[in-house]
């Protein structure tokens, strides 16, 4: 299998959404190919990916010109467009691209997009939108990522009655159900990937769990602890 830095990804379509999963995945030293049919979107990104192209994606000719045949991952980011986005999902299909990403305005879309083949449709309005409602659900609640429809990853700060103590003395999982999975430290965003049993809780310290996500409104009760 291919490390993510081996793989080739065309990003089609150079609005915010698509020019930030662009600059994103160049970031992480990978081989992109961005396009869109505006020279201006293109022109924007030439400096930031591999190869930025001016290209209709209708046009499954133009496509195979820019050499997205060749992609492992394509992320398709026309989401408001339906025709254009059909279109260009059939070329992907068409074109034998192994796994496509699709971005969907509503539910209607997501359905379209799935049957015609997409991997994955995502909605980034629509899930933003959930992630932050539910980050201010616990004013304890710093961060929170949905793994799926029972669990969430959720970083909160250390509850002052647990700094000093090392987290085999808390036995969090026993008398919480909270399964720390890492550990920051104030101002640093290095994150401590499963921390020794042994580590002794600091104030300022941010703590990563995984929790049952029916059951986000604990964390207010932690700082009455």
């Amino acid at each position: 299998m291919k490390g993510y830095t081996e793989r080739q990804y065309a990003v089609l379509g150079l609005g915010i959404f698509g020019s930030t999963v662009a600059k994103t995945l160049s970031r992480y030293n990978c081989d992109v190919i961005a396009l869109d049919s505006d020279h201006k979107c293109v022109n924007r990104m030439a400096d930031i990916v591999t190869q930025a192209v001016q290209c209709d994606i209708t046009d499954i000719e133009q496509l195979r010109a820019a050499g997205i045949q060749d992609c492992d991952v394509a992320i398709l980011c026309m989401g408001n467009h339906l025709e254009e986005s059909v279109m260009g999902l059939i070329n992907l299909k068409e074109l034998g691209i192994p796994y496509i990403v699709a971005k969907a305005k509503n539910k209607r879309y997501m359905q379209i997009f799935v049957e015609l083949g997409a991997n994955k449709v995502v909605r980034p309005e629509h899930d933003m939108g959930e992630q932050v409602a539910k980050s201010v659900l616990g004013k304890n609640i710093i961060d929170i990522v949905d793994l799926d429809s029972e669990y969430s990853i959720v970083e909160i700060p250390t509850p002052k009655q647990w700094v000093g103590k090392t987290l085999v003395e808390l036995d969090l999982r026993r008398k919480y159900g909270i399964n720390v999975v890492g550990i920051r430290a104030y101002l640093e965003e290095h994150l401590n990937i499963c921390p020794d049993s042994e580590y002794r809780i600091e104030a300022n310290d941010h703590l990563v769990v995984i929790s049952d996500s029916n059951s986000l409104g604990r964390f207010d009760l932690l700082e009455e602890l």
